[in-house]
């Protein structure tokens, strides 16, 4: 049994989330730095999205943010999974998505109303850590 890499390195040689993916390839290891930032800018999208309309259901509602809630989490221990792999490359495709996916769902840059209060601009409680 090899013992896993335990300092940040960069290099296409790396398992990102399962034994053996994305492989050993410089395509698979882009591939695989596409699938980290499309996670995090996933987890991103939910934590600043309302899905659930207003005079919904509140059983209906609940069940729906509790469900988009765990999808959430999930995406977000995978993405910590792959950074967890050490992989310069990995690290920083997985801030790049995170940082995108705010700037793009988050941020003001592409909102039509002057201000909206972050309690108010999702369905679900932020991120904390």
């Amino acid at each position: 049994m090899t013992m896993a890499q335990m300092t940040l390195f960069w290099g296409k040689n790396t398992e990102d989330i399962f034994p053996g993916w994305p492989g050993r390839s410089l395509y698979s290891y882009f591939f695989g730095l596409i699938w980290v930032f499309l996670l995090s800018l996933m987890v991103e999208r939910l934590s600043h999205t309302r899905f659930i309309k207003p005079g919904t259901n509140h059983v209906t509602a609940g069940l729906l943010q509790t469900l988009m809630y765990a999808i959430r989490v999930a995406l977000a221990y995978m993405v910590m999974l792959a950074v967890m792999s050490f992989n310069v490359g990995v690290f920083l495709a997985s801030v790049a998505g995170y940082a995108v996916g705010f700037l793009v769902y988050g941020s003001r840059v592409f909102r039509k109303s002057e201000f909206v209060s972050y309690e108010e601009s999702s369905d679900i409680p932020p991120l904390n850590c």
